[in-house]
């Protein structure tokens, strides 16, 4: 008889901005339970999970162009509000729900879907994570995803943070799973490109103030000035208008219109992945994408100009051999980044070892987290109600807030009143939408940056 056709996991991915839903979409497929570890055998099979993306409603909803440049596809995706999502999940069977965002989201949903599943027998695994670098808010943005049944760690590094975090407060550690950041990969790189090419990643929140922001790109309009052989691109996350994970008041292209920068400078959007496959040296002060760079052996820095601070998240880069200024990089200084730490970062270039202990090579680092997840779906009796930290009696002047922003009451059950509509927005609802978020995303970048600067006078 012929070989069955296997059966295609289901697989759901509940994200909030662009960023998070590449991630959470390529993590799905990454971890999908029913796959064979060895890559032969799931090449030969050719077959994904069923994955349905849910975008959830507000401020940096993913714009369609976000979507297109974000290039992961789904067979099915719509914008939901937190009512709605729950709604689906108490209807809809999953064998596994991948939970891409912010830690107050993350609490949010998984006492929403504690209430909703109360009467079901069997439910998905819950699975969430972070989308890069953890260089801030560690204990406040792990406590508030613990209750998933898998917490990935990026890292060697994040994993032992994660549990010592964990452990500290008496929580259970045994959900924390080390993976890789699931966007890495590309070809490795192979020497200078004919024109050289110097690629500045921008970061939305990163710096925040108009001088450094302003210093930043001076300093690389003076490099390509200084160079005039080499492409000097800044490479941006967003157009005016549109949000990423994280807001932006000051985009770089209304402070580039200041400037009279040289013929080989120019702006560039699209696929990270897409413009590393021509960089020769890539600058950021701490964008996850140096780590996909590092990941390919392309020279990296990580810029000190500002100072290494955890403000700005550079600090995560100590001992990583990466870290260099604007004038050391004119004077032609090139890093060399420290094995060891890439390694403790989960960056395998050339698919050489993961990590210390044996973790293999990059193309192993969801083992352990498809391994878990079989286990936990084959479990007797059904896995066990999701059982958060954070609950009215641990957190009883923290949590009804948190649950209060997504119209949930302190025991998960949606409010009264709470948006859920039951089908499609009308014209004239979209319409109210789309002001409603150029409002607000006017007030983001032009007003709030006006009233803080009278403040400070």
């Amino acid at each position: 008889m012929p070989a069955s056709t296997p059966k295609r996991p289901r697989i759901a991915v509940l994200a909030d901005s662009d960023t998070r839903w590449k991630w959470g979409a390529l993590t799905a497929h990454r971890i999908a339970p029913g796959q064979s570890m060895e890559t032969a055998a799931r090449e030969a099979a050719q077959v994904g999970p069923a994955l349905d993306g849910f975008l959830l409603r507000g401020r940096a909803t993913p714009t369609p162009r976000q979507l297109e440049e974000v290039g992961v596809r789904a067979d099915s995706l719509r914008e939901v509000t937190a009512v709605e999502f729950l709604r689906t999940m108490a209807e809809e069977s999953y064998d596994v729900l991948v939970l891409a965002l912010v830690g107050g989201g993350v609490q949010a949903m998984l006492h929403g879907l504690g209430r909703a599943w109360e009467n079901r027998t069997s439910r998905p695994v819950v699975v969430t994570g972070y989308v890069g670098v953890v260089y801030e808010k560690l204990a406040d943005g792990l406590l508030l995803r613990h209750g998933a049944d898998l917490v990935l760690a990026n890292s060697r590094q994040d994993a032992d943070r994660f549990r010592a975090v964990y452990e500290g407060v008496g929580a259970d550690a045994s959900s924390v799973t080390e993976v890789a950041l699931p966007f890495l990969g590309g070809a490795p790189y192979e020497g200078e490109h004919d024109p050289y090419r110097v690629v500045f990643a921008a970061q939305p929140s990163v710096p925040e103030s108009r001088k450094d922001r302003t210093y930043l790109l001076n300093r690389l309009v003076q490099h390509a000035r200084r160079h005039p052989e080499r492409e000097v691109l800044l490479k941006l996350r967003s157009r005016p208008g549109e949000h990423t994970t994280h807001i932006e008041e000051l985009p770089y292209q209304k402070l580039v219109q200041r400037l009279d920068p040289p013929a080989n400078f120019r702006l560039v959007y699209g696929n990270m992945g897409e413009v590393l496959d021509r960089t020769d040296l890539l600058v950021t002060v701490s964008s996850t994408a140096a780590l996909e760079s590092l990941h390919r052996r392309i020279p990296t820095v990580v810029l000190t100009d500002l100072g290494v601070r955890e403000a700005l998240g550079n600090h995560h880069f100590v001992g990583s051999g990466c870290l260099a200024s604007w004038d050391q990089l004119d004077a032609g200084h090139r890093p060399a980044p420290d094995e060891e730490w890439v390694s403790r970062q989960g960056v395998v270039a050339g698919g050489t070892s993961r990590t210390e202990s044996g973790g293999g090579s990059y193309e192993s680092a969801f083992d352990a987290a498809r391994e878990r997840i079989a286990k936990l779906l084959d479990r007797p009796g059904g896995l066990p109600p999701l059982t958060p930290y954070y609950t009215p009696v641990t957190a009883p002047g923290y949590l009804p807030g948190i649950l209060a922003r997504h119209h949930l009451g302190p025991d998960g059950t949606p409010l009264p009143g709470a948006p859920a509509a039951d089908k499609e927005p009308g014209p004239v609802r979209q319409i109210v939408r789309r002001a409603a978020r150029g409002a607000y995303r006017h007030g983001v970048q032009r007003v709030a940056p006006v009233i803080r600067r009278m403040g400070e006078l």
